[in-house]
């Protein structure tokens, strides 16, 4: 069903208070938060890499404070295991039978501090849950909630005792973005105790609001020529001579996701090629595999999606019906 015009406005204005209650912790970041909230909505999962002391564990911590649903966070290290994050089946003498003690996982909101340095195997515990949002242990599927965000985060200058996140996980995250050090003004508010990352925030939805908006933007509208826009835009990354793997079809509909609920929260029906261009980078840039003569030489994915925007001529039209 179509989105109509007085949904997009609450649906806009829902979006505003959102981001609004999280800035109350984060400031000076409206981007960052708006492109968390997004994907959240979008029921994808997000990669924050970036430098000690930013904001990530606050970030995620007061997304998880907005949304009036359960939360948990989980410090992966490496002696952390898969049953640590899933659960795990026990016998219970007294019952005579096996109970299933479930994981931080079940939860609507997911923190996975430090992400890549927990083992391989712990990793790959994830990988159902991201896709899937269900957990199987010892035949049994089990759903972890509805809304259901993971937001993992790592720290990219200490790599002592890290394990990479291999690409099929990695292309499990909607998004990978950064933080960054705020600005002058937004220091000088946070010295000042305008902002305190640990204080405790007001919930203004519940998870059936998120669930509500989720299905809301799925009637975003989007125009053949814009869903050929980002078509285009995929196969350039598979045919560039710097990358070895180009962005799968997975990532393809993440974007398309993403871009309708970005659309909403700006008051829009439709999807504009320059919705695209400004969520290319966090959407697709993590998924590219590069050639490592090309990192070598300095290339970066980010680089490569800047390039490809810049080769693949969006549509004319604005995307409206």
């Amino acid at each position: 069903m179509t989105i109509a015009p007085e949904q997009t406005a609450w649906f806009a204005e829902t979006f505003s208070l959102l981001a609004d209650n999280v800035e109350q912790a984060i400031l000076g970041k409206r981007h960052v938060v708006e492109l968390v909230l997004a994907t959240a909505i979008s029921d994808g999962h997000v990669l924050l890499e970036d430098f000690p002391g930013t904001g990530k564990t606050a970030l995620a911590r007061s997304i998880a404070q907005t949304v009036k649903g359960t939360s948990t966070r989980i410090q992966f290290t490496p002696d952390l295991l898969p049953g640590d994050v899933t659960g795990i089946t026990v016998y219970d003498q007294k019952k005579g039978e096996f109970e299933f003690h479930a994981g931080p996982i079940f939860a609507n909101i997911v923190l996975a501090d430090e992400i890549n340095r927990a083992s391989p195997k712990t990793q790959s515990a994830l990988l159902e849950v991201m896709e899937e949002s269900n957990v199987t242990t010892d035949g049994v599927t089990r759903p972890v909630g509805d809304p259901f965000l993971v937001i993992a985060t790592q720290n990219p200058i200490e790599q002592g005792g890290t394990y990479r996140l291999p690409e099929a996980q990695l292309d499990r995250f909607m998004i990978k973005t950064s933080i960054g050090y705020p600005d002058e003004a937004a220091t000088l508010r946070i010295l000042q105790g305008v902002a305190n990352p640990k204080r405790e925030l007001s919930s203004i939805v519940t998870t059936d609001t998120i669930v509500t908006m989720s299905d809301m933007a799925r009637g975003v509208y989007v125009n053949p020529l814009v869903s050929d826009y980002i078509m285009r835009i995929v196969d350039a990354t598979r045919r560039a001579t710097e990358v070895r793997l180009g962005v799968s079809v997975r990532g393809a509909l993440a974007l398309s996701r993403i871009v309708m609920t970005w659309a909403a929260a700006h008051g829009r029906t439709f999807v504009t090629p320059d919705d695209v261009r400004e969520l290319a980078v966090p959407a697709l840039a993590h998924r590219l595999v590069l050639e490592p003569e090309a990192e070598f030489d300095g290339v970066t994915a980010i680089a490569v999606i800047n390039q490809i925007l810049l080769d693949v001529a969006p549509p004319r039209e604005n995307g409206a019906a």
